[in-house]
């Protein structure tokens, strides 16, 4: 695993109101590492997640991306410099075949006549869907399978490849393993470790403490806005992250 940071956040603050989700927040994901966030309901682990990937403008501090402050205005700037972001609801089309929904948006034509009567080049984007799935060791049983034909496990491992071929430094998930059984959270698992060992940070929100803490490198927990403990996963157990998510009652 390389120490190279691929995204962190530096005193991040960020207020809805007299609401602050956000109070100093900082953490680092380095690339090669899954570093996966707890915390209890209205901690500020979406607000953190949306910060970084550029949905939200942070009101103080700052992202940094491969060591270099970064600013972005919308999520099509953290797409620009290689981050790519898979929220629950994964955004995937179900009626449209793996295939399509792998390339939605970057759809490749054929050369020649047939590039100006818009012709998709299939065979070439099935060769490199299918290449991105092998990488990660995820089984389906074609590429031209509609999404809506697929398991759980196997939906999110989708989303995950099609992440992966358009992103270059992190990968960013909200709860990936939520309403899955054990068999598909563990597929979903090994695809991020295979994520990770591609030289990508891996950035994962979750609610799964045993599962993650056996997948991850790093442990955060983010309580009011603030990560209150970030350490390796190997040290931490569940009753640490339970501790760190209560806290003190009179903080």
């Amino acid at each position: 695993m390389t120490t190279e940071c691929a995204i962190a956040g530096v005193e991040l603050r960020k207020s809805f109101g007299h609401v602050e989700a956000l109070r100093g927040a900082t953490l680092s994901v380095a690339r090669g590492e899954v570093c996966v966030l707890f915390g209890d309901n209205g901690a500020g682990k979406s607000t953190l997640l949306r910060t970084l990937c550029g949905v939200h403008a942070p009101d103080g501090g700052e992202v940094v991306v491969d060591g270099r402050p970064a600013k972005f205005a919308s999520i099509r700037d953290a797409h620009a410099v290689g981050i790519d972001v898979i929220h629950q609801d994964l955004a995937l089309a179900p009626h449209l075949s793996v295939l399509e929904n792998m390339f939605l948006g970057h759809e490749q034509l054929h050369g020649g006549w047939r590039r100006v009567v818009g012709a998709l080049a299939r065979g070439r984007m099935a060769s490199a869907a299918d290449a991105a799935l092998r990488e990660l060791s995820i089984e389906l049983p074609s590429v031209r399978v509609p999404v809506r034909d697929l398991s759980g496990g196997q939906r999110q491992a989708v989303a995950v490849a099609r992440a992966v071929m358009w992103s270059r430094t992190a990968l960013l998930m909200d709860e990936p393993t939520a309403a899955l059984g054990p068999r598909q959270a563990d597929v979903v698992c090994k695809t991020m470790r295979e994520v990770a060992d591609r030289g990508l940070g891996v950035f994962v929100i979750s609610h799964d403490i045993p599962r993650m803490l056996r997948v991850a490198d790093t442990a955060l927990v983010l309580r009011r806005g603030r990560v209150v403990l970030d350490a390796p996963a190997s040290s931490v157990a569940i009753d640490d992250v339970v501790r760190a998510m209560v806290g003190d009652d009179e903080e």
